[in-house]
C-alpha cells in the first residue's frame, strides 16, 4: 500500500492531541498511522487514492471525532522524496541563518509568478504548480515569510521547514 503524509493547518498542541489525531486517522479507514511533532503532520498507509479524496476522509474523520476539521493536505511519501532530492531552493544563495521552508498548496497554482518575491527577510525562491519553496532570516516580527506567502497565494496551505519535511518524507 502507498505511504502518504498529511500535513494539518493550523494544529498544535494546545488544539489537537497526537494521539487524537491518530486515531481519527484510523478511523478514516487508514493503517500504519504515525503523527510526527507536534504541528499536524501525519504519516499513513492507504489505497491508492486521489489526493483529494484521502484528504476529505481525514477532515471527515476528524469532523466526526473531535467536532472540528483542519485544513488537510496529503501528499505521497515519493512525491516528497522527490522534492526533497529536486531541492528547488539549491541554486539561490541563501543569508546566514535563513531557515528554508516549504508551503503545500491544496490547489494546483496554474499561473507563473516573477520570482524571487520578497518581503522584508523573506523570500519566495521558487514554485511549482503544488509547492512553493521559501527562504526567511528570523526576526523580531516573526514569521514574517506568512504576511508574504499568504498575501501572494491565500490560506489554502500549509507550510513546514525543510526539516520537517525530511523527517515526513522518512515516517
Amino acid at each position: 500500500m502507498p505511504r502518504y503524509v498529511a500535513f494539518l493547518r493550523g494544529v498544535s498542541p494546545m488544539n489537537a492531541k497526537m494521539p487524537e489525531l491518530k486515531r481519527c486517522f484510523e478511523s478514516a479507514g487508514f493503517t500504519e498511522v504515525k503523527t510526527l511533532l507536534s504541528s499536524g503532520n501525519v504519516a499513513f498507509d492507504a489505497r491508492a487514492a486521489a489526493r483529494t479524496t484521502l484528504e476529505r476522509k481525514a477532515e471527515a474523520a476528524m469532523e466526526a471525532a473531535l467536532g472540528r476539521r483542519f485544513l488537510t493536505i496529503v501528499r505521497s511519501s515519493d512525491a516528497l522524496r522527490d522534492l526533497l532530492a529536486a531541492d528547488p531552493c539549491a541554486p539561490h544563495e541563501l543569508p546566514a541563518g535563513a531557515k528554508r521552508v516549504v508551503t503545500f498548496l491544496r490547489e494546483p497554482r496554474a499561473t507563473r509568478l516573477a520570482l524571487p518575491i520578497e518581503f522584508e527577510a523573506a523570500r519566495i525562491l521558487a514554485m511549482d504548480e503544488m509547492q512553493v519553496f521559501s527562504a526567511y532570516v528570523p526576526g523580531p516580527r516573526g514569521p514574517v515569510f506568512m504576511t508574504l506567502i499568504e498575501k501572494t497565494f491565500g490560506t489554502e496551505l500549509t507550510t513546514r521547514t525543510w526539516e520537517t519535511v525530511k523527517k515526513c518524507a522518512a515516517a
